[in-house]
């Protein structure tokens, strides 16, 4: 036998190779280095040798290596380590930490890791009747006083039990050390005393911060605005000491400290409301309130950014946690609201200054304005005092920062539009509170900089710094303006507000045309931004089926502007697009809004038929070419993926072509003129030899993202026939050709696969043939030999780089899979025709899916959002209908399909989970269908699939066991989104699997407290009580009551337990 040579490997050599991994610049080295020591990791004799390493290594980096090792050990699950052996490392760990206190804070950090990531997944582990690893506070505390990949079910129970049985303990003991560290003089220069603080300053934080009822999946985000105290800590909360505790802190330690204890803070004003009765709470509020009001008084640490930061969070959980009836009833609240505007309007003038700390700000005068129509309380608000000082803080604010940004080469903040557009949405609700001081002040700063900017335009001898401040100003104008209208609510909202509106559209849709005039010379592509963020607004509010026509907005455009109404109105917006288009037309941000906008103003009902009779309409539906709109053309230059827009556009021309189109099949052979020559050009190069290839690619991949758009507009049955008769059969081969051409280039088959998978797909049911047609079978055929072509080519591209993956491969089989669940679902083709008949092109497509699922590795099925959903919708079809092929596939296929249904269950995606649901509820009904029939004495035997998949699935029970564990296991333990889901396969696994069943449940009855296993064992009794051997409809649906009933009991049995389930059961 060849022995590993890693086993050889002596404490020098070891050693040597932690140098050369962590210390060398040579690459080559590093990784070779690297591939020794993944050797040495899974290697016999790597937990002696790591011992050895602790013991006697000479250098940090194998200490570190040692405990990283350990760790990956620990964490096994397949051979794990004997509990034996876990204790006696555990042991160690403690024992080299208290005996070498000078390690290197990596390797102190690394063990503690280690120390931890025992103690967590051996939680439930007992030796003679003892939880041998939860005697953590007391190991730590002997520390403190000697010196100032497991399922996500067993994670959940080890955290609750957790939670129930130490977690409170910890935070006392930490908020008794950080109490008795606020009593003495530290000497902070001293390291090991700053480094106590600050770890146990971050330990408080950890438990306020951590995820009680298991609802947390994505650690970081950071506004779980409620932090969902237990009960049983209500003591810690009524005493106010606990607060005070922490405002003490923040003003006696140094600066550096205290961005922790302002997070502390954080948590602690976000404490459930229900925790507290209303007297408790309005006193918690009251010494919360004075302890903000102290900082503000006291603002000096908070020049520090990051203690600005959290204090800005603070603020903003003031409001998200109370309401402004509580606030005001606070005794000094008309003085801390106005610290706290002042504080607000200083950091809106800094805006230089920690500029994402403004997002809090925002949100809490966001909050405060938006609760002022409701609030009963007779206490004054005064709200109507200082927001608008806020307001006119934040616009002025902005406007002076576009001369120090262009003076200083600064980044100009309009450059995130993402930040920009959520400020601007906290502010159309503020802007919104004394609307009329806010309209004032917007009209008189646009008069002013508008004025000023046509003074210079017109000027011969004015810089370019002096237009681009003022075109600066006037972007964030428009912003704003459009903010400010888009916060109108049309319950609150009186004629004269909609007159100020008309005020400032009137200003808007001015500059517009001044701008317009110029774009033949210079445009700014900044204020064109701005300007279709103000029509998407404008759209919103004032246009469409629900507005009001008679609104005091259009008597003020009529009077200004000559808009007489809505009509008049759209055909500025259209004239707006046209001119977008034919100046802008290789400006991608610009082009892609535009035709958004477009895209909205064809969705609406009576807008999209006003539209239509605009000149302008009309001139896009007949001169949708290049030479009008260059977007359309074929630039070199130009990347493929730049042509998405051009679907939105064909998607809203399609939409207007519709409104007038009925059956004239000339006014379609008209409109689709252009088209038809580019794909004639197409057809014309692919019979020659040799041809631009380049040239090809870009006029299909142009020419199908257009007929895409078109495709989805056509939802009736009238215009999708005429495409379809127009691009089958003289055009297909085409598309089919392009996919065997050019099937490596992610570019040119991305557009054509999603073409196809939107033609087959049956949208609206617009996919219906005459009974003498059979253009479903054919447009069936072309769909399988497409999926069958690019399948088998994409499969010889051999081994993808693991980041190019998706880009290469699965985007293109995610749209087949796609493609294909189109095309099977959408009821236009009788399947059972094409075996009947000889057919192979049902054959060949589900041949060539399985092919490409098994080229997919499990884990990628689930890592990209994309392939998971496609995938799982077409099992669910698959399943459902063509049950006897799934039963006719290799034994390995079949495991491959139900692990990947296994894994999908505990899926963080609803719809992937709900689908795995389905999928197995079929694949369960049709096992137990054949199970029933194979046991009644009938003369027709069982078909050959059925007996064969039988066979397999009682070969291979554990497969549909351990399902029938996950369901339950989600059932009863987790936050189950989707129960009646879960609960169709559920019925049909259990009367699959009674005896497992019948030990599943002593297991889960056995794991309670003993006075708890009556009611447990009850709640089980009465899951199927009246429920039948068979799954009939009415008996599905009488388990299915059972089961919410059996749920509410199960959840108010355990509320009060904290035992779990123990780790060798079977639910793990």
């Amino acid at each position: 036998m060849r022995r590993n040579p890693s086993q050889f490997l002596s404490l020098a050599q070891l050693e040597n190779l932690c140098k050369q991994l962590y210390e060398t610049t040579d690459t080559t080295t590093r990784l070779q280095a690297e591939k020794a020591l993944v050797e040495f990791t899974n290697s016999p004799d790597c937990l002696s040798k790591c011992q050895l390493l602790l013991e006697r290594g000479s250098s940090s980096y194998s200490q570190l290596l040692a405990a990283t090792c350990l760790t990956k050990l620990v964490s096994r699950t397949n051979n794990p380590l004997p509990l034996e052996q876990r204790i006696d490392i555990r042991n160690y760990v403690l024992n080299y930490l208290a005996t070498r206190p000078k390690l290197a804070t990596f390797v102190t950090q690394a063990l503690i890791q280690l120390y931890a990531r025992i103690t967590k997944l051996g939680w439930f582990d007992c030796q003679k009747d003892d939880y041998v690893f939860r005697n953590a506070i007391t190991d730590v505390t002997r520390f403190l006083q000697a010196d100032t990949t497991h399922p996500l079910t067993k994670h959940r129970k080890i955290a609750s039990s957790f939670r129930d049985s130490s977690l409170f303990d910890i935070f006392t003991l930490s908020c008794n050390l950080l109490k008795q560290a606020s009593g003495k003089n530290l000497n902070l220069n001293d390291e090991s005393q700053h480094g106590l603080l600050m770890q146990l300053l971050k330990l408080t934080h950890n438990c306020l911060n951590f995820d009680f009822i298991g609802t947390s999946t994505d650690e970081s985000s950071d506004d779980l605005c409620t932090v969902q105290i237990p009960t049983s800590w209500r003591s810690a909360f009524l005493d106010s000491s606990t607060l005070q505790l922490f405002f003490d802190l923040y003003h006696s330690i140094p600066p550096s400290f205290s961005p922790l204890v302002l997070s502390c803070l954080v948590q602690i004003a976000s404490v459930r409301r229900s925790l507290f009765n209303n007297a408790e709470r309005a006193k918690f509020l009251s010494h919360l309130v004075d302890g903000v009001k102290r900082i503000l008084e006291n603002p000096q640490s908070l020049s520090d950014p990051n203690n600005y930061h959290e204090f800005c969070r603070l603020l903003a959980r003031l409001k998200s946690n109370y309401q402004l009836g509580e606030l005001v009833k606070v005794e000094n609240y008309p003085e801390v609201i106005r610290l706290i505007a002042n504080f607000t309007v200083t950091s809106l003038q800094h805006w230089e200054f920690a500029p994402n700390s403004v997002h809090y700000l925002l949100s809490l005068w966001q909050r405060l304005a938006a609760s002022v129509p409701y609030v009963k309380a007779t206490e004054p608000h005064m709200l109507e005092t200082y927001t608008p000082e806020v307001t006119k803080a934040y616009i002025t604010s902005r406007l002076e920062s576009v001369h120090i940004i262009l003076r200083d080469g600064l980044e100009d903040p309009l450059e995130d539009t993402g930040l920009v557009q959520q400020q601007l949405d906290q502010l159309s609700t503020i802007g919104r509170c004394e609307y009329e001081k806010t309209c004032a002040l917007l009209v008189q700063l646009f008069d002013q900089s508008a004025q000023s900017y046509q003074e210079l335009l017109q000027s011969a001898s004015a810089s370019p710094m002096d237009i681009a401040v003022q075109e600066g100003r006037l972007t964030w104008l428009v912003y704003i303006i459009g903010a400010v209208i888009g916060g109108r609510v049309s319950f609150a909202s009186t004629d004269e507000q909609d007159a100020m509106d008309g005020e400032l559209v009137c200003r808007v849709l001015q500059l517009m045309n001044l701008t317009d005039s110029r774009l033949a010379q210079a445009g700014n592509e900044k204020l064109e931004l701005a300007m279709l963020s103000f029509f998407e607004q404008f759209r919103k509010i004032y246009i469409g089926d629900q507005v009001q026509k008679s609104s005091k907005l259009y008597r003020r455009l009529s009077e200004v502007l000559g808009l007489n109404d809505e009509t008049m109105v759209l055909s500025v917006f259209i004239g707006k697009i046209i001119t977008n288009l034919k100046y802008w037309g290789r400006c991608e941000p610009i082009t892609s809004k535009t035709l958004q906008l477009l895209n909205d103003l064809s969705i609406g009902y009576s807008s999209v038929r006003k539209l239509v009779k605009l000149s302008a309409v009309q001139f896009m539906l007949n001169n949708h070419t290049s030479e009008h709109f260059s977007f359309l053309g074929i630039n070199n230059q130009s990347n493929l993926t730049d042509m998405r827009c051009r679907t939105t556009f064909y998607t809203a021309l399609g939409r207007l072509l519709m409104v007038d189109l009925g059956e004239d099949e000339d006014q379609y052979e008209q409109f689709m003129l252009p088209l038809t020559a580019a794909f004639e050009a197409v057809a014309q190069m692919f019979s020659t030899n040799s041809f631009n290839e380049q040239e090809a690619k870009r006029t299909l991949v142009g020419l199908v993202r257009d007929l895409r758009g078109i495709a989805f507009a056509f939802n009736a049955k009238t215009s999708f026939m005429m495409l379809f008769e127009w691009i089958y059969p003289s055009y297909m081969p085409i598309l089919q050709r392009a996919i065997e051409l050019w099937y490596h280039d992610p570019a040119c088959t991305t557009p054509v696969l999603k073409l196809m998978a939107e033609l087959v797909h049956n949208r609206s049911q617009r996919l219906q043939f005459d009974v003498s047609s059979p253009n479903g079978i054919l447009l069936f055929r072309e769909t399988s030999k497409m999926i069958t072509m690019y399948g088998n080519r994409i499969l010889t591209l051999g081994e993808v780089p693991k980041d190019q993956v998706y880009a290469l491969k699965l985007k293109g089989i995610s749209i087949c899979f796609s493609m294909l669940k189109a095309a099977l679902s959408g009821s236009y083709v009788n399947f059972g025709v094409f075996r009947l008949y000889g057919d192979d092109a049902l054959d060949n497509a589900l041949q060539t899916f399985i092919k490409l699922l098994l080229s997919i590795p499990h884990s990628d099925l689930l890592d990209y959002p994309k392939l998971s959903q496609s995938y799982y919708s077409l099992l669910e079809v698959l399943t459902q209908d063509h049950m006897n092929f799934i039963a006719s596939l290799e034994p390995h296929v079949i495991m491959y399909i139900l692990s990947s249904i296994s894994e999908g269950l505990t899926a963080l995606d609803t719809m992937v989970c709900t689908g795995c649901c389905s999928c197995l509820d079929h694949i369960v009904t049709y096992l137990f269908k054949q199970l029933s029939r194979s046991t009644k004495k009938r003369t027709t035997p069982l078909n050959q699939e059925s007996d064969r998949f039988l066979h397999i699935m009682q070969q291979h029970p554990e497969m549909i066991q351990q399902m029938l564990s996950t369901v339950l296991n989600i059932i009863i333990f987790e936050d189950c989104r989707n129960q009646w889901s879960m609960s169709r396969p559920l019925l049909g696994l259990i009367l699959l699997n009674e005896k497992y069943f019948s030990d599943l449940r002593n297991s889960i009855v056995n794991s309670q407290p003993p006075e708890k296993q009556q009611a447990m064992h009850l709640c089980f009794e009465n899951l199927m009580e009246g429920i039948e051997r068979n799954l009939l409809t009415k008996n599905r649906d009488r388990f299915t009551q059972n089961l919410s009933a059996f749920r509410r009991e199960v959840n108010d049995s355990m509320k009060n337990s904290t035992y779990g389930v123990n780790s060798n059961d079977m639910m793990s």
